[in-house]
């Protein structure tokens, strides 16, 4: 079974994002912010991560930077979810070495689809 770490400082927004990705057949843990995620990716690297930008602690952009540059870190796909919705911001997210980028709020289809899209259903 593939595994999605969900990075988000929202709570809500993980829990959801959970039912959504685990009904696609994925096993899913989860993270608060990117310092979180990037231990958790030093200890088991996932398949897929699902990549809030704005968190404290560590934002989505440095995590991007600091997964990369991890052992097996450049094989993991990277979807960017995020409310950041102009061109520079996706720019910004795919110059970091993201896969994909959504816009919140998104439902099942939109994650399917872009899943779909990095090669992972």
């Amino acid at each position: 079974m593939k595994k999605c770490l969900i990075v988000d400082d929202s709570a809500v927004v993980r829990k959801l994002a959970r039912m959504m990705i685990e009904g696609m057949g994925f096993a899913c843990g989860e993270a608060a912010d990117g310092k979180e995620a990037l231990e958790t990716c030093r200890t088991a690297m996932p398949a897929l991560v699902l990549l809030d930008w704005n968190m404290p602690v560590m934002n989505g952009i440095d995590f991007m930077h600091a997964l990369r540059a991890l052992p097996e870190g450049d094989t993991v796909k990277v979807v960017f979810c995020t409310t950041e919705n102009n061109m520079p911001a996706i720019e910004t997210a795919l110059d970091a070495g993201a896969d994909e980028y959504i816009m919140k709020p998104f439902d099942a289809d939109i994650l399917q689809s872009k899943f779909r899209q990095v090669g992972l259903i």
